[in-house]
């Protein structure tokens, strides 16, 4: 490791120089390829309880996606802040980008088993990696305001910590359960910048954008990261099964349906973000709802991932409430999002979004005792009317510029 990055000196400079590094660097992109890995471990984990034959597990593989997904989403996110406001280059910051990997690696790891023996192995590197962090980095940032938030950030994190622990002194439900409560504790904490009773609030937070080119660019490749990881289940679960008309049909409608959620996020709010957030007065107000906006849509495009592992399991099947939830319920997420990045990027409702997400809402009645292919079938209809109409409304003329409602 000796020619890894640069040195640095008493550790002030860390700061230094991030306006040059505007793109994520590749030790970065490391840490996106293990998070892929991550998301593939919470499909196939939520898959396994949906497709069981109790109800009562089938509902409640949905709390169990949010609940493993989350945490491996908010690490993610706060490493990419890391990289962010700090300079990639500098040894310490690489070798806590590398012990968020690993942490994101081991917490992958423990997911099949994460609410039974493995509970230590999926809670231990977050909570370590969200503490941890922050103490490492306070002696880089004296006389910065990011020194006042991440002293802030640690009382809560001691409180998080302890939920976490509690939990994984559970089991099942009850952990699952706590966990939740962690987590919330943890995202809300951060969106609220971490108050502190008779102190104001710090002029950064958790979500602020000091650069307008690098963590836009980097919430682009976390629905990169989403999207990657749906190919990656559809194709893994089409191996193993048999070549019949059915599957064959899941997949193209799979695949077809993945490439409509990466066009509708790229027209036009995704491809100028970083435009919009350049352009922002202000960037902490921006930088939060981008973020939320952008965890929306990538739980949404995880669900979607395990409603396309159900349709290829059984695309013929007999019609669960849970599969059409998913199936449904994952797209309709995901324009919630969008319409959520809309307002960020042009200040505007999206209706095209909204109508999409009514008709997904109403086609779940006349659904319900149609086999699960017919359910993708009709979510990739509902998705190329979406892209339809956006493409409509460019037709002939010229590239709308942002205008940032923050």
């Amino acid at each position: 490791m000796g020619g890894m990055g640069l040195r640095e000196g008493d550790g002030r400079d860390l700061l230094q120089r991030r306006e040059d590094v505007r793109q994520a660097n590749f030790l970065e992109l490391f840490v996106d390829l293990v998070l892929v890995f991550a998301l593939s471990g919470v499909v196939n984990r939520v898959v396994r309880d949906a497709t069981a034959a109790e109800p009562l597990i089938q509902w409640r593989s949905l709390a169990y996606l949010l609940v493993l997904s989350l945490p491996l989403i908010w690490l993610w996110i706060t490493t990419a802040h890391i990289t962010s406001w700090f300079d990639p280059r500098r040894r310490k910051v690489q070798w806590l980008v590398l012990a968020s990997a690993f942490g994101l690696l081991v917490m992958a790891s423990s997911l099949p088993h994460a609410f039974a023996d493995e509970g230590w192995s999926f809670a231990l590197p977050y909570v370590i990696l969200l503490c941890v962090r922050p103490l490492i980095l306070l002696p880089s940032v004296r006389g910065h305001a990011l020194r006042d938030l991440y002293a802030r950030s640690l009382p809560w994190c001691a409180v998080g910590a302890a939920i976490w622990v509690a939990g994984t002194l559970m089991s099942g439900d009850a952990r699952a359960a706590l966990w939740a409560i962690a987590v919330t504790v943890d995202i809300v904490a951060a969106q609220i910048r971490w108050p502190v009773l008779g102190r104001a609030r710090p002029p950064v937070s958790a979500w602020a954008m000091d650069s307008g080119h690098h963590l836009p660019e980097r919430y682009q490749q976390l629905l990169m990261i989403a999207l990657g990881e749906t190919v990656l289940a559809v194709g893994l679960t089409f191996t193993d099964l048999p070549n019949t008309a059915a599957t064959w049909a899941a997949l193209v409608v799979a695949y077809l349906s993945t490439v409509l959620l990466w066009r509708i996020y790229f027209y036009r709010s995704g491809q100028v973000l970083a435009e919009a957030v350049a352009a922002a007065g202000d960037r902490l107000a921006a930088g939060r709802a981008t973020g939320i906006a952008h965890v929306s849509m990538v739980i949404g495009i995880v669900t979607t991932a395990v409603g396309y592992e159900i349709v290829l399991e059984h695309p013929t099947g007999r019609p669960e409430p849970v599969w059409l939830a998913v199936i449904l319920g994952g797209p309709t997420l995901f324009l919630y999002g969008r319409i959520r990045l809309e307002r960020v990027v042009f200040d505007r409702l999206s209706i095209r979004r909204v109508v999409a997400i009514a008709v997904l809402t109403t086609a779940a009645v006349p659904l319900h005792r149609a086999p699960p292919l017919a359910a993708s079938v009709t979510a990739a209809f509902v998705l190329l009317g979406v892209a339809v109409a956006d493409a409509r409304h460019a037709a002939g003329r010229p590239p709308e510029k942002p205008s940032p409602a923050h």
